[in-house]
């Protein structure tokens, strides 16, 4: 595993402002921001603030991040770019009242999943993404928590796929996110890892 530069990113969407911290990186989301295409809503919004590079079939990403996301929408956690109409974003958002892990995967037309963790909040947690052959395998975990299984979802990308951290503000002016460490390592060599609670979660 191997940390990966803020500066080797690109944003999406510029956030309201960035700061480098000796802990990692602070971003402020503009209100307004989000990635959705179609499903229920009938808007497209592609305006996250995702900080993308290149991954390789075979790869994974981990992004940590404090979990402080107190109102309605708010999000964060990893984004998947294949394209405008293909990419996967998944992580925590604050839906209804608490906080919840979940992923929307987008082919076309955005769906959404959600478990609420409520548990969660103001602690740090981790999402990891592994791509490999065509598919993408989304891990969480809170703190030194087993990393549970959040979503397993197809995702081709023929011209190549970008990863990253990112967060949106839907509803509100002034989210800040504390994002803790980005980094990119082999993908889970397994779906059912034998040993759940395992670093690698291989």
């Amino acid at each position: 595993m191997s940390d990966v530069a803020w500066a080797e990113g690109r944003w999406t969407t510029e956030p309201e402002d960035v700061r480098v911290t000796d802990a990692g990186i602070s971003v402020t989301a503009k209100e307004g921001s989000d990635a959705w295409r179609e499903t229920s809503y009938g808007f497209i919004h592609d305006t996250e603030h995702a900080l993308l590079r290149p991954i390789e079939d075979g790869q994974a990403i981990e992004v940590a991040f404090r979990i402080d996301l107190p109102e309605q929408f708010d999000q964060a956690g990893v984004f998947l770019k294949a394209d405008d109409q293909n990419w996967i974003k998944a992580g925590i958002e604050h839906s209804d009242g608490e906080e919840s892990l979940g992923a929307v995967v987008t082919r076309g037309q955005s769906d959404w999943s959600l478990a609420p963790v409520p548990e969660w909040a103001g602690r740090v947690a981790t999402v990891r993404a592994s791509w490999s052959a065509g598919a993408v395998t989304i891990r969480a975990r809170v703190d030194d928590e087993p990393w549970r299984l959040v979503r397993v979802a197809p995702l081709s990308a023929g011209a190549g796929l970008e990863a990253g951290p990112f967060c949106c503000a839907p509803s509100r002016p002034g989210l800040t996110v504390e994002f803790l460490s980005w980094r990119v390592t082999d993908a889970d060599a397994d779906l059912h890892p034998s040993d759940a609670g395992s670093d690698d979660a291989t």
